[in-house]
């Protein structure tokens, strides 16, 4: 048994989350985030869960979860713990989503949303709003760029597939329309060769049967021979039937026949049809799509008149309603027995033409006979444009990766230079809030403010982590200082606090997170 596609979804769907929700377990205890408590753990790990159960239906809302969840947990965006689900939901939203315009709603609100949050919350906003457009344009906007290109290759790619079918179909249809074309010559060199030729013997057999002085017996072998050139011009007739098509007849007659042209050939073959223009100005535009679809009309209403009403009075009337051309076939009553086959499906097929280009068609008992009668707007043949130089299959493929590629190296050359501004403002800074461990140590409590700032740096840390450090001494201003210069790691912190009179009243060492390092019991006894 087969298992639903639910349950085999199941699988990919709990392995996302689980390679999305290892940055969030572990960052922290790696010391690359601040600690966080369990409930916030676990209230990050939910909403992953919730934006990986959507991404599949609802991207948009599966990325709007995650970015929401990196905004609450860093005003800058970026965030280790979250930082690669953005990027993966904002990959899935341009693989997904086919439209852009909710993608750009969504990041505009985001940007939106972040900078209104460092303007309220962040200690330094300049930073920290360079860490968040980078973050929006390098690991948002640029994953879902790389989503589109990959959604635009698969479609491209099925165009291809479906453009190398249609060519496939094109050219099958002309292979069919040359072998019709084929059938239709052999069908015109044996109605005009061989039938010609049959028709004068039996025309010559049947003078001989009646010649008089001739014996019984040649009489009779006379009698025979018309009848075997009969049978035989029957069965050439069979066999143009089968060299023509089931549907519809291989048309014989010359390029560019008229109407009137056609109904005066029939009267030459000796049917009994009579041709009845109309005494204005010409009903068709020469060469014109009317002419040819009237020319079909009449061709299958004159063919059924001679094998239904055989010996009937036939009458073609042409004329204009309006700017539309009018065609009226009209047949008596038969003098002779027709055909019994029930005929096939020509009237349905011109039915389905004429109403097709617009017009109306009729079909039907009329008095003793039968009529049948089409309406086409006479439209003009177009000119053919001229022919414009050919273009290889793959350019419009080229172009849009082109295209693609100019988008994305735009977006990474965007996100690259503020990531890079971003970095090197926070190294800037970091460094210059760097305390020596060994000028720490030998500051001594009670001393001036004057004699401190000697050996401190020019900066202070802008972040400092006074929730992990001892409550300050009452009524003390304290300041932070980073104890190494390393960056995007928790390193130790010095806190210096002073007294209202400007003498430091306390030194502190606040470790950093993680597992203790080397040197940090050190540490401890520069603070005492």
């Amino acid at each position: 048994m087969r298992r639903p596609p639910e349950r085999r979804r199941a699988g990919p769907v709990c392995l996302l989350w689980a390679v999305l929700a290892l940055p969030a377990l572990t960052a922290d205890r790696l010391g690359l985030n601040e600690p966080r408590a369990a409930w916030w753990l676990a209230a990050g790990l939910a909403v992953l869960a919730v934006a990986v159960g959507v991404s599949r239906r609802r991207p948009l809302t599966a990325f709007a979860l995650t970015a929401a969840l990196s905004l609450a947990d860093a005003p800058a965006l970026f965030t280790v713990s979250y930082g690669p689900a953005l990027g993966v939901f904002a990959l899935l939203l341009g693989l997904r989503a086919a439209g852009a315009r909710a993608a750009a709603v969504c990041f505009a609100s985001v940007a939106g949303a972040g900078i209104a949050r460092i303007a309220l919350t962040g200690a330094d906003p300049a930073p920290e709003f360079l860490v968040m457009t980078g973050t929006l344009l390098f690991g948002c906007v640029f994953p879902w760029l790389g989503g589109r290109y990959w959604r635009q290759s698969r479609q491209l790619a099925e165009a291809g597939w479906l453009r190398a079918a249609r060519l496939e179909d094109e050219q099958r249809h002309a292979e069919e329309r040359a072998r019709l074309r084929e059938r239709a010559r052999i069908a015109q060199d044996m109605h005009d060769s061989l039938g010609h030729e049959l028709s004068l013997i039996a025309l010559r057999a049947g003078a001989l049967q009646v010649a008089p002085g001739l014996a019984d017996e040649h009489r009779s072998a006379a009698a025979d021979l018309r009848a075997a050139a009969a049978d035989a011009t029957e069965r050439l007739h069979r066999i143009i039937g089968v060299l023509r098509e089931d549907d519809e007849p291989v048309p014989l007659t010359p390029a560019g026949e008229t109407v009137e042209q056609l109904v005066a050939r029939a009267a030459e073959s000796g049917l009994a049809v009579r041709w009845e223009p109309s005494g204005g100005p010409a009903a068709l535009p020469p060469g014109g799509v009317a002419e040819r679809l009237l020319h079909r009309v009449v061709r299958e209403a004159l063919t059924n008149a001679a094998r239904h009403a055989p010996g009937a009075p036939v009458v073609v009337a042409v004329g204009r309603k309006g700017p539309d051309a009018v065609v009226t076939v009209t047949n008596g009553r038969a003098t002779g027995e027709g055909s019994r086959s029930s005929g096939g499906s020509g009237l349905l097929g011109l039915r389905a033409a004429v109403t097709a280009a617009g017009g109306d068609f009729e079909a039907g008992p009329h008095g003793e006979g039968f009529r049948v009668r089409a309406r086409v707007p006479a439209r003009q043949s177009r000119t053919a444009p001229a022919p414009r130089e050919a273009r290889p299959a793959a350019a419009p493929l080229t172009r849009a990766r082109r295209r693609v590629a100019l988008g994305l190296g735009a977006a990474a050359g965007a996100g690259a230079v503020l990531v890079g501004a971003a970095f090197g403002w926070y190294a800037y800074t970091e460094t210059r809030s760097v305390l020596e461990p060994s000028a720490f140590a030998g500051l001594r409590l009670g001393a001036p403010a004057g004699e401190v700032a000697r050996v401190l740096p020019d900066g202070e840390v802008h972040d400092p982590p006074a929730d992990r450090a001892p409550a300050p001494p009452a009524g003390t201003t304290c300041r932070y200082y980073r104890s190494s210069g390393e960056l995007l790691v928790s390193v130790d912190h010095f806190r210096l606090c002073f007294d209202d009179k400007g003498r430091l009243a306390a030194k502190d060492v606040i470790p950093r997170v993680g597992p203790s390092g080397e040197g940090r019991e050190e540490l401890r006894e520069m603070s005492r």
